[in-house]
Protein backbone atom coordinates (compact mmCIF):
# COMPACT_ATOMS: atom_id res chain seq x y z
CA UNK A 1 0.00 0.00 0.00
CA UNK A 2 1.10 3.65 -1.09
CA UNK A 3 1.53 7.13 0.91
CA UNK A 4 -1.61 8.78 0.67
CA UNK A 5 -1.91 12.46 -0.05
CA UNK A 6 -2.29 14.14 2.68
CA UNK A 7 -1.60 17.75 1.97
CA UNK A 8 -3.00 21.28 3.41
CA UNK A 9 -2.95 22.65 -0.24
CA UNK A 10 -6.43 21.40 -0.44
CA UNK A 11 -7.50 21.71 2.81
CA UNK A 12 -10.67 23.63 2.30
CA UNK A 13 -12.43 20.68 -0.66
CA UNK A 14 -12.68 18.60 2.26
CA UNK A 15 -13.54 20.83 4.64
CA UNK A 16 -16.47 21.48 2.55
CA UNK A 17 -16.79 17.82 2.64
CA UNK A 18 -16.79 17.81 5.99
CA UNK A 19 -19.20 20.59 6.63
CA UNK A 20 -21.78 18.48 4.28
CA UNK A 21 -21.81 14.92 6.35
CA UNK A 22 -22.90 13.33 9.53
CA UNK A 23 -19.99 11.73 10.86
CA UNK A 24 -20.53 8.74 13.34
CA UNK A 25 -17.68 9.72 15.18
CA UNK A 26 -16.06 13.27 16.42
CA UNK A 27 -13.10 12.93 17.75
CA UNK A 28 -11.36 16.02 19.09
CA UNK A 29 -7.80 15.67 20.49
CA UNK A 30 -4.97 15.00 17.63
CA UNK A 31 -2.85 13.36 20.14
CA UNK A 32 -2.07 9.53 20.47
CA UNK A 33 -5.13 8.81 22.01
CA UNK A 34 -7.28 10.55 19.67
CA UNK A 35 -5.41 8.78 16.88
CA UNK A 36 -5.52 5.59 18.13
CA UNK A 37 -9.49 5.81 18.64
CA UNK A 38 -9.72 7.21 15.09
CA UNK A 39 -7.85 4.61 13.58
CA UNK A 40 -10.18 1.94 15.71
CA UNK A 41 -13.51 3.47 14.95
CA UNK A 42 -12.38 3.36 11.38
CA UNK A 43 -11.33 -0.02 10.70
CA UNK A 44 -14.67 -0.93 12.40
CA UNK A 45 -16.84 0.80 9.79
CA UNK A 46 -17.27 4.06 11.50
CA UNK A 47 -17.03 7.12 9.90
CA UNK A 48 -14.96 8.96 11.44
CA UNK A 49 -13.67 13.19 11.97
CA UNK A 50 -10.64 13.95 13.79
CA UNK A 51 -9.93 17.44 15.14
CA UNK A 52 -6.98 19.30 17.02
CA UNK A 53 -6.63 22.66 17.78
CA UNK A 54 -3.01 23.13 17.08
CA UNK A 55 -0.44 20.41 15.00
CA UNK A 56 -1.24 16.93 15.53
CA UNK A 57 0.45 15.89 18.34
CA UNK A 58 1.60 19.20 19.93
CA UNK A 59 0.93 18.31 23.42
CA UNK A 60 1.51 15.48 25.67
CA UNK A 61 2.07 13.09 22.41
CA UNK A 62 5.39 14.64 21.42
CA UNK A 63 6.90 15.51 25.17
CA UNK A 64 6.91 12.08 26.70
CA UNK A 65 10.40 10.13 27.85
CA UNK A 66 9.55 8.57 24.15
CA UNK A 67 9.54 4.97 25.42
CA UNK A 68 7.19 1.89 24.83
CA UNK A 69 7.39 0.18 28.35
CA UNK A 70 5.33 -1.00 31.03
CA UNK A 71 6.39 0.96 33.47
CA UNK A 72 8.39 -0.78 36.24
CA UNK A 73 7.75 2.01 38.97
CA UNK A 74 3.81 1.39 38.88
CA UNK A 75 4.81 -2.23 40.01
CA UNK A 76 5.72 -0.32 43.57
CA UNK A 77 2.22 1.54 43.16
CA UNK A 78 0.71 -2.42 43.61
CA UNK A 79 -0.85 -1.36 39.62
CA UNK A 80 -0.17 -4.74 38.43
CA UNK A 81 -3.17 -4.81 36.25
CA UNK A 82 -1.68 -1.48 34.03
CA UNK A 83 1.68 -3.28 33.87
CA UNK A 84 0.55 -5.95 32.54
CA UNK A 85 -1.58 -4.24 29.96
CA UNK A 86 1.28 -1.74 29.05
CA UNK A 87 3.95 -4.67 29.08
CA UNK A 88 2.10 -7.09 26.57
CA UNK A 89 1.26 -3.74 24.13
CA UNK A 90 5.31 -3.33 23.72
CA UNK A 91 5.24 -6.36 21.66
CA UNK A 92 1.97 -5.26 20.03
CA UNK A 93 3.69 -2.11 18.57
CA UNK A 94 7.11 -3.71 17.59
CA UNK A 95 5.38 -5.69 15.70
CA UNK A 96 2.98 -3.51 14.33
CA UNK A 97 5.49 -0.92 13.33
CA UNK A 98 9.24 -2.10 13.62
CA UNK A 99 10.97 1.00 11.86
CA UNK A 100 9.45 3.41 15.10
CA UNK A 101 9.85 0.84 18.06
CA UNK A 102 12.75 -0.34 18.83
CA UNK A 103 14.15 -3.02 21.10
CA UNK A 104 16.67 -1.23 23.87
CA UNK A 105 18.27 -2.52 26.64
CA UNK A 106 17.82 -0.91 30.19
CA UNK A 107 20.41 -0.59 32.87
CA UNK A 108 19.34 -0.45 36.51
CA UNK A 109 22.15 0.10 38.59
CA UNK A 110 21.69 -0.84 41.95
CA UNK A 111 23.16 2.31 44.41
CA UNK A 112 23.81 2.77 48.11
CA UNK A 113 20.99 4.26 49.18
CA UNK A 114 18.72 3.85 46.65
CA UNK A 115 14.88 2.50 46.07
CA UNK A 116 16.14 -0.82 44.79
CA UNK A 117 18.39 -3.40 46.23
CA UNK A 118 19.69 -6.34 43.82
CA UNK A 119 16.88 -8.67 45.67
CA UNK A 120 14.31 -6.26 44.96
CA UNK A 121 15.08 -5.56 41.58
CA UNK A 122 15.64 -8.51 40.40
CA UNK A 123 12.13 -10.15 42.20
CA UNK A 124 10.14 -6.56 40.42
CA UNK A 125 11.93 -7.34 37.28
CA UNK A 126 11.01 -11.22 37.20
CA UNK A 127 7.58 -10.35 37.83
CA UNK A 128 7.63 -7.32 35.33
CA UNK A 129 8.67 -10.08 32.84
CA UNK A 130 6.36 -12.25 33.79
CA UNK A 131 3.15 -10.07 33.41
CA UNK A 132 4.52 -8.23 29.86
CA UNK A 133 4.93 -12.56 28.87
CA UNK A 134 8.83 -11.22 27.71
CA UNK A 135 10.48 -13.82 25.65
CA UNK A 136 12.75 -15.85 27.38
CA UNK A 137 15.91 -14.63 26.08
CA UNK A 138 15.24 -11.02 26.62
CA UNK A 139 14.59 -11.92 30.42
CA UNK A 140 16.35 -10.23 32.89
CA UNK A 141 20.26 -10.47 33.78
CA UNK A 142 21.69 -9.80 37.39
CA UNK A 143 25.26 -8.07 36.50
CA UNK A 144 28.06 -7.48 39.01
CA UNK A 145 29.50 -4.46 39.76
CA UNK A 146 32.09 -5.07 37.52
CA UNK A 147 29.94 -6.15 34.50
CA UNK A 148 27.83 -2.89 35.04
CA UNK A 149 30.70 -1.09 34.88
CA UNK A 150 32.33 -2.79 32.12
CA UNK A 151 28.90 -1.39 30.23
CA UNK A 152 28.48 2.02 31.18
CA UNK A 153 32.29 2.96 32.24
CA UNK A 154 30.84 6.00 33.19
CA UNK A 155 28.43 4.72 36.58
CA UNK A 156 28.99 6.10 39.71
CA UNK A 157 31.98 3.07 41.67
CA UNK A 158 31.95 5.20 44.75
CA UNK A 159 28.32 3.90 45.32
CA UNK A 160 27.51 1.23 42.35
CA UNK A 161 26.73 -2.56 44.07
CA UNK A 162 25.35 -4.61 40.97
CA UNK A 163 22.55 -3.69 38.59
CA UNK A 164 20.46 -4.95 36.23
CA UNK A 165 19.89 -5.54 32.78
CA UNK A 166 15.73 -5.81 30.95
CA UNK A 167 13.95 -5.38 27.90
CA UNK A 168 12.15 -2.34 27.03
CA UNK A 169 11.39 -0.18 23.37
CA UNK A 170 12.08 3.15 22.00
CA UNK A 171 10.08 4.82 19.93
CA UNK A 172 9.09 8.80 18.80
CA UNK A 173 5.74 9.42 20.23
CA UNK A 174 5.11 12.68 17.50
CA UNK A 175 5.78 10.27 14.87
CA UNK A 176 3.69 7.11 16.22
CA UNK A 177 0.88 9.47 16.34
CA UNK A 178 1.59 11.09 12.65
CA UNK A 179 1.37 7.74 11.31
CA UNK A 180 -1.72 6.48 13.59
CA UNK A 181 -3.48 9.31 11.89
CA UNK A 182 -2.06 8.64 8.29
CA UNK A 183 -3.35 4.60 8.37
CA UNK A 184 -6.97 5.91 9.90
CA UNK A 185 -7.62 8.26 7.39
CA UNK A 186 -6.44 5.36 5.00
CA UNK A 187 -9.08 3.15 6.14
CA UNK A 188 -11.47 6.39 5.28
CA UNK A 189 -11.26 8.67 8.44
CA UNK A 190 -10.23 12.91 7.83
CA UNK A 191 -8.41 14.60 9.99
CA UNK A 192 -7.64 18.34 10.21
CA UNK A 193 -5.10 19.43 12.20
CA UNK A 194 -5.48 23.49 13.16
CA UNK A 195 -9.16 23.30 14.01
CA UNK A 196 -10.07 24.27 16.88
CA UNK A 197 -13.41 23.42 18.98
CA UNK A 198 -15.14 26.45 20.54
CA UNK A 199 -18.23 24.77 21.93
CA UNK A 200 -20.98 21.78 21.64
CA UNK A 201 -24.00 21.39 19.35
CA UNK A 202 -27.21 20.23 21.13
CA UNK A 203 -30.15 18.68 19.86
CA UNK A 204 -32.44 18.20 23.12
CA UNK A 205 -29.45 18.59 25.12
CA UNK A 206 -27.69 16.21 23.61
CA UNK A 207 -24.18 16.59 22.18
CA UNK A 208 -24.29 16.47 18.24
CA UNK A 209 -21.74 18.21 16.70
CA UNK A 210 -19.34 20.85 17.37
CA UNK A 211 -18.73 24.53 16.78
CA UNK A 212 -15.21 24.87 15.39
CA UNK A 213 -12.73 27.63 14.05
CA UNK A 214 -10.49 26.59 11.43
CA UNK A 215 -7.29 28.40 11.66
CA UNK A 216 -5.81 28.06 8.58
CA UNK A 217 -8.71 29.77 7.10
CA UNK A 218 -9.14 33.09 8.10
CA UNK A 219 -10.64 32.21 11.71
CA UNK A 220 -13.63 30.80 9.64
CA UNK A 221 -16.10 29.64 12.01
CA UNK A 222 -17.44 26.00 10.78
CA UNK A 223 -20.27 23.50 12.49
CA UNK A 224 -19.24 19.81 12.21
CA UNK A 225 -22.11 17.35 12.81
CA UNK A 226 -21.68 13.77 14.57
CA UNK A 227 -23.74 10.56 16.48
CA UNK A 228 -20.93 10.32 18.98
CA UNK A 229 -18.45 13.11 19.72
CA UNK A 230 -15.26 11.69 22.20
CA UNK A 231 -12.76 13.87 23.80
CA UNK A 232 -9.35 12.82 23.64
CA UNK A 233 -7.74 16.17 24.21
CA UNK A 234 -5.24 15.28 27.12
CA UNK A 235 -4.69 18.24 29.54
CA UNK A 236 -7.71 20.15 27.61
CA UNK A 237 -10.24 17.30 28.62
CA UNK A 238 -11.81 20.08 31.75
CA UNK A 239 -11.68 22.59 29.89
CA UNK A 240 -14.18 20.62 27.71
CA UNK A 241 -16.08 19.45 29.93
CA UNK A 242 -16.44 22.45 31.61
CA UNK A 243 -17.71 23.98 28.08
CA UNK A 244 -20.38 20.95 28.78
CA UNK A 245 -21.54 21.85 31.85
CA UNK A 246 -20.26 18.17 33.07
CA UNK A 247 -17.47 19.04 35.62
CA UNK A 248 -18.29 16.62 38.37
CA UNK A 249 -16.66 13.68 40.62
CA UNK A 250 -13.46 13.21 39.03
CA UNK A 251 -10.86 16.04 37.99
CA UNK A 252 -7.33 15.78 35.82
CA UNK A 253 -4.22 16.67 38.14
CA UNK A 254 -1.80 17.89 35.97
CA UNK A 255 1.79 17.27 36.02
CA UNK A 256 4.48 18.84 34.35
CA UNK A 257 7.86 16.23 32.99
CA UNK A 258 11.10 18.11 31.39
CA UNK A 259 13.44 16.22 29.52
CA UNK A 260 16.66 18.11 28.45
CA UNK A 261 19.32 16.91 25.50
CA UNK A 262 22.89 16.83 25.94
CA UNK A 263 25.51 15.61 23.24
CA UNK A 264 25.96 11.87 23.17
CA UNK A 265 29.75 12.78 23.59
CA UNK A 266 28.93 14.46 26.95
CA UNK A 267 27.04 11.60 28.80
CA UNK A 268 28.39 9.05 26.29
CA UNK A 269 26.55 5.82 27.02
CA UNK A 270 25.92 2.79 25.26
CA UNK A 271 22.76 1.26 26.86
CA UNK A 272 19.42 3.17 28.37
CA UNK A 273 19.80 4.37 32.11
CA UNK A 274 17.08 4.05 34.70
CA UNK A 275 18.81 5.60 37.58
CA UNK A 276 17.74 6.77 41.28
CA UNK A 277 17.19 10.35 41.94
CA UNK A 278 17.26 9.80 45.35
CA UNK A 279 13.75 11.18 46.23
CA UNK A 280 11.50 8.33 45.42
CA UNK A 281 11.63 9.16 41.56
CA UNK A 282 13.57 7.16 39.13
CA UNK A 283 15.06 9.18 35.71
CA UNK A 284 15.78 7.92 32.53
CA UNK A 285 19.06 8.57 30.68
CA UNK A 286 18.78 7.34 26.59
CA UNK A 287 20.83 7.71 22.95
CA UNK A 288 19.74 8.82 20.76
CA UNK A 289 22.13 9.35 17.48
CA UNK A 290 23.95 12.34 18.28
CA UNK A 291 22.46 13.12 21.68
CA UNK A 292 21.35 11.37 24.77
CA UNK A 293 18.26 12.88 26.54
CA UNK A 294 17.36 12.75 30.05
CA UNK A 295 14.08 12.88 32.27
CA UNK A 296 11.91 13.54 33.52
CA UNK A 297 10.62 15.66 36.23
CA UNK A 298 7.16 15.15 37.98
CA UNK A 299 5.79 18.09 39.07
CA UNK A 300 2.12 20.08 39.92
CA UNK A 301 1.18 22.17 36.81
CA UNK A 302 -1.22 25.10 36.81
CA UNK A 303 0.06 27.76 34.53
CA UNK A 304 -0.52 28.10 30.84
CA UNK A 305 -1.68 24.83 29.08
CA UNK A 306 -0.39 25.69 25.93
CA UNK A 307 2.99 27.13 26.38
CA UNK A 308 4.77 24.53 28.81
CA UNK A 309 8.62 25.27 29.22
CA UNK A 310 11.67 24.20 31.36
CA UNK A 311 13.24 26.27 33.23
CA UNK A 312 16.41 26.75 34.93
CA UNK A 313 15.33 24.98 38.16
CA UNK A 314 13.56 21.71 35.78
CA UNK A 315 17.56 21.63 34.09
CA UNK A 316 19.19 22.04 38.24
CA UNK A 317 17.58 19.25 39.40
CA UNK A 318 17.97 16.62 36.27
CA UNK A 319 21.42 17.63 35.93
CA UNK A 320 21.94 16.89 40.02
CA UNK A 321 20.44 13.76 39.51
CA UNK A 322 22.62 12.84 36.21
CA UNK A 323 25.40 14.26 37.82
CA UNK A 324 25.38 11.70 41.36
CA UNK A 325 25.16 8.60 39.02
CA UNK A 326 27.31 9.96 36.75
CA UNK A 327 30.12 12.03 38.28
CA UNK A 328 32.73 11.76 34.99
CA UNK A 329 30.20 13.68 32.71
CA UNK A 330 30.62 16.79 35.35
CA UNK A 331 27.28 18.12 33.05
CA UNK A 332 26.41 22.14 33.58
CA UNK A 333 23.19 23.71 32.30
CA UNK A 334 26.05 24.97 29.43
CA UNK A 335 25.61 21.14 28.07
CA UNK A 336 22.26 21.34 27.29
CA UNK A 337 21.44 22.26 23.74
CA UNK A 338 18.09 21.85 23.86
CA UNK A 339 14.54 20.41 26.27
CA UNK A 340 10.95 19.58 25.72
CA UNK A 341 8.60 20.04 28.83
CA UNK A 342 4.97 18.31 28.57
CA UNK A 343 1.72 17.86 30.79
CA UNK A 344 0.66 14.73 32.13
CA UNK A 345 -3.61 14.88 32.08
CA UNK A 346 -3.88 12.28 35.58
CA UNK A 347 -6.82 11.62 37.51
CA UNK A 348 -6.69 13.64 40.88
CA UNK A 349 -6.19 11.81 44.36
CA UNK A 350 -5.99 13.41 47.08
CA UNK A 351 -3.36 13.27 49.28
CA UNK A 352 -0.98 12.18 46.76
CA UNK A 353 2.10 13.62 44.80
CA UNK A 354 2.49 13.75 41.65
CA UNK A 355 4.70 10.50 41.18
CA UNK A 356 2.01 9.03 43.75
CA UNK A 357 -0.61 9.41 41.02
CA UNK A 358 -1.82 6.53 39.00
CA UNK A 359 -1.55 6.15 35.57
CA UNK A 360 -4.72 4.20 34.66
CA UNK A 361 -6.84 6.09 32.08
CA UNK A 362 -10.65 7.42 33.05
CA UNK A 363 -13.12 7.95 30.91
CA UNK A 364 -16.11 10.21 31.81
CA UNK A 365 -19.59 9.89 30.18
CA UNK A 366 -21.67 13.29 30.58
CA UNK A 367 -25.72 13.51 30.36
CA UNK A 368 -24.88 15.19 27.07
CA UNK A 369 -23.61 12.22 25.61
CA UNK A 370 -20.08 13.96 25.58
CA UNK A 371 -17.26 10.96 25.92
CA UNK A 372 -14.09 11.77 27.74
CA UNK A 373 -11.04 10.30 28.23
CA UNK A 374 -8.11 10.97 30.31
CA UNK A 375 -5.04 9.43 31.83
CA UNK A 376 -3.14 6.21 30.82
CA UNK A 377 0.17 6.07 28.88
CA UNK A 378 1.42 6.30 25.54
CA UNK A 379 2.01 2.47 25.44
CA UNK A 380 -1.58 1.82 26.48
CA UNK A 381 -2.96 4.15 23.63
CA UNK A 382 -4.26 1.02 21.58
CA UNK A 383 -6.13 -0.78 24.62
CA UNK A 384 -7.73 3.04 25.47
CA UNK A 385 -9.16 3.24 21.84
CA UNK A 386 -10.15 -0.06 21.93
CA UNK A 387 -12.23 0.52 25.28
CA UNK A 388 -13.62 3.61 23.61
CA UNK A 389 -14.96 2.26 20.02
CA UNK A 390 -16.18 -0.63 22.27
CA UNK A 391 -18.43 1.67 23.83
CA UNK A 392 -19.48 3.23 21.12
CA UNK A 393 -20.56 0.31 18.62
CA UNK A 394 -22.12 -1.04 22.23
CA UNK A 395 -24.33 2.19 22.09
CA UNK A 396 -25.10 1.76 18.92
CA UNK A 397 -26.01 -1.77 19.01
CA UNK A 398 -23.51 -3.38 17.32
CA UNK A 399 -20.96 -5.92 17.99
CA UNK A 400 -17.76 -5.34 15.58
CA UNK A 401 -14.76 -6.42 17.09
CA UNK A 402 -11.58 -4.85 17.20
CA UNK A 403 -8.64 -5.69 14.65
CA UNK A 404 -5.98 -2.93 15.64
CA UNK A 405 -3.59 -5.92 17.62
CA UNK A 406 -2.12 -7.60 14.21
CA UNK A 407 -2.72 -3.92 12.07
CA UNK A 408 0.35 -2.86 10.45
CA UNK A 409 0.20 1.25 11.08
CA UNK A 410 2.65 2.06 8.22
CA UNK A 411 1.74 2.37 4.83
CA UNK A 412 4.95 0.13 3.14
CA UNK A 413 5.30 -1.58 6.80
CA UNK A 414 8.53 -3.48 7.47
CA UNK A 415 6.98 -7.21 7.97
CA UNK A 416 9.47 -7.66 10.78
CA UNK A 417 12.54 -5.91 12.50
CA UNK A 418 15.14 -7.86 10.47
CA UNK A 419 13.89 -6.31 7.29
CA UNK A 420 14.06 -3.18 8.85
CA UNK A 421 18.10 -3.80 9.87
CA UNK A 422 18.56 -5.52 6.71
CA UNK A 423 17.26 -2.32 4.56
CA UNK A 424 19.45 0.16 6.47
CA UNK A 425 22.01 -1.72 5.44
CA UNK A 426 20.86 -1.81 1.53
CA UNK A 427 19.95 2.07 1.95
CA UNK A 428 23.69 2.41 3.47
CA UNK A 429 25.49 0.35 0.60
CA UNK A 430 23.30 2.30 -2.12
CA UNK A 431 23.66 5.78 -1.36
CA UNK A 432 27.34 6.25 0.01
CA UNK A 433 28.73 7.07 -2.98
CA UNK A 434 25.85 9.80 -3.42
CA UNK A 435 27.25 11.37 0.46
CA UNK A 436 24.55 10.11 2.04
CA UNK A 437 25.96 8.68 5.01
CA UNK A 438 25.00 5.98 7.86
CA UNK A 439 23.75 8.60 10.20
CA UNK A 440 21.64 10.20 7.34
CA UNK A 441 20.69 6.76 6.62
CA UNK A 442 19.68 6.02 10.35
CA UNK A 443 17.94 8.94 10.69
CA UNK A 444 15.02 8.85 8.01
CA UNK A 445 14.28 5.55 7.93
CA UNK A 446 13.82 5.59 11.78
CA UNK A 447 11.38 8.27 10.83
CA UNK A 448 10.23 7.62 7.67
CA UNK A 449 10.24 3.84 7.32
CA UNK A 450 10.77 2.36 3.32
CA UNK A 451 9.32 6.22 2.24
CA UNK A 452 12.49 7.14 3.28
CA UNK A 453 14.17 5.78 -0.16
CA UNK A 454 12.23 8.25 -2.27
CA UNK A 455 13.41 11.15 0.02
CA UNK A 456 16.82 9.86 -0.28
CA UNK A 457 16.53 9.26 -4.81
CA UNK A 458 15.30 12.98 -4.90
CA UNK A 459 17.73 14.45 -3.00
CA UNK A 460 20.91 12.06 -4.31
CA UNK A 461 19.59 13.67 -8.21
CA UNK A 462 20.02 16.97 -6.74
CA UNK A 463 23.27 18.90 -7.56
CA UNK A 464 23.66 20.79 -4.27
CA UNK A 465 25.03 20.05 -0.92
CA UNK A 466 23.58 16.63 0.38
CA UNK A 467 22.32 18.02 3.72
CA UNK A 468 20.66 20.79 2.22
CA UNK A 469 18.96 18.52 -0.63
CA UNK A 470 17.89 15.89 2.16
CA UNK A 471 15.98 18.90 4.02
CA UNK A 472 14.32 20.02 0.95
CA UNK A 473 12.98 16.49 0.41
CA UNK A 474 11.84 15.71 3.47
CA UNK A 475 9.80 18.97 3.95
CA UNK A 476 8.59 18.37 0.29
CA UNK A 477 7.22 14.82 2.05
CA UNK A 478 6.13 16.01 5.21
CA UNK A 479 3.93 18.83 2.98
CA UNK A 480 2.32 15.97 0.98
CA UNK A 481 1.92 13.26 2.89
CA UNK A 482 1.46 13.95 6.48
CA UNK A 483 -0.58 17.36 6.99
CA UNK A 484 2.70 19.73 7.52
CA UNK A 485 1.94 23.51 7.53
CA UNK A 486 4.05 24.98 9.49
CA UNK A 487 8.45 25.20 9.85
CA UNK A 488 7.71 24.31 13.31
CA UNK A 489 5.38 21.11 12.35
CA UNK A 490 8.68 19.82 10.29
CA UNK A 491 11.28 20.54 12.08
CA UNK A 492 9.50 19.44 15.48
CA UNK A 493 7.00 16.80 15.51
CA UNK A 494 7.11 15.46 11.79
CA UNK A 495 11.68 15.29 11.89
CA UNK A 496 11.94 15.46 15.76
CA UNK A 497 15.23 17.80 14.67
CA UNK A 498 14.80 20.12 17.23
CA UNK A 499 15.06 18.07 20.15
CA UNK A 500 17.68 15.61 18.64
CA UNK A 501 19.79 17.65 16.06
CA UNK A 502 18.76 21.70 16.92
CA UNK A 503 22.10 22.75 15.75
CA UNK A 504 20.35 21.37 11.83
CA UNK A 505 17.57 23.49 12.72
CA UNK A 506 19.35 26.64 13.25
CA UNK A 507 22.04 26.26 10.42
CA UNK A 508 19.06 25.67 7.52
CA UNK A 509 16.33 27.88 9.09
CA UNK A 510 16.70 30.07 5.71
CA UNK A 511 16.69 27.15 3.92
CA UNK A 512 13.68 25.71 5.77
CA UNK A 513 11.42 28.80 6.04
CA UNK A 514 11.98 29.09 1.97
CA UNK A 515 11.06 25.48 0.91
CA UNK A 516 7.70 26.37 2.58
CA UNK A 517 7.25 29.77 1.20
CA UNK A 518 7.45 27.70 -2.28
CA UNK A 519 4.87 25.02 -1.45
CA UNK A 520 2.77 27.88 -0.27
CA UNK A 521 3.11 30.97 -2.01
CA UNK A 522 4.17 33.13 0.87
CA UNK A 523 4.99 36.80 0.14
CA UNK A 524 8.28 38.15 2.21
CA UNK A 525 5.63 39.60 4.91
CA UNK A 526 4.86 36.03 5.64
CA UNK A 527 8.27 34.59 5.51
CA UNK A 528 9.58 37.85 8.34
CA UNK A 529 6.95 36.43 10.65
CA UNK A 530 7.18 32.88 10.08
CA UNK A 531 11.07 32.92 10.61
CA UNK A 532 10.07 35.29 14.26
CA UNK A 533 7.69 31.94 15.19
CA UNK A 534 10.27 29.89 14.38
CA UNK A 535 13.05 31.72 16.39
CA UNK A 536 10.70 31.91 19.24
CA UNK A 537 9.85 28.16 19.42
CA UNK A 538 13.81 27.80 19.09
CA UNK A 539 14.31 29.43 22.05
CA UNK A 540 11.70 28.35 24.16
CA UNK A 541 13.64 24.93 23.77
CA UNK A 542 17.27 26.48 24.10
CA UNK A 543 16.91 29.36 26.65
CA UNK A 544 15.67 28.95 29.86
CA UNK A 545 13.43 30.87 32.48
CA UNK A 546 13.73 30.64 36.26
CA UNK A 547 10.13 29.71 36.57
CA UNK A 548 6.70 28.68 35.02
CA UNK A 549 5.18 32.39 35.96
CA UNK A 550 8.24 34.26 34.31
CA UNK A 551 7.96 32.38 30.58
Amino acid sequence: MREVPFTNLYRQHRVSDAVSKTYDLIVIGGGITGAGIALDASLRGLSTLLLEKRDFASGTSSKSTKLIHGGLRYLKQLEFGLVRLTGLERAVAHKNIPHLVHPETMMLPIVKGGTFTQLTASMAISVYDWLAKVDKKDRKKSLSKKEMIREEPLLNKEILKSGVAYSEYRTDDARLTVELIKAARREGAEAFNYMKVDDFIYDNQKVVGVKCTDRLKGNNQIDLKARHVVSAAGPWVDKLRAKDGSVSGKSLHLTKGVHIVVPHDRLNITNSVYFDAFDNRMIFAIPRGKVTYIGTSDTSYKHNLDRVLCTTHDISYLLEKTNTIFPGANLTQDDVISSWAGLRPLIHEDGKSPSELSRKDEIFTSESGLISIAGGKLTGFRKMAEKIVNLLVKMDGKKTACTTKSYRIHADSFISYSEYLNFLIEMEDRYESKGITKQHVWFFITNYGKSAADIFERASAQSRDIEESLIIEEIRFCIQHESCYYPSDYFNRRSGRLYFDVFSVKDHLDLIIDAFAGHYHWTEAVKTSMKVQCVREIEDVTVFGETDASV
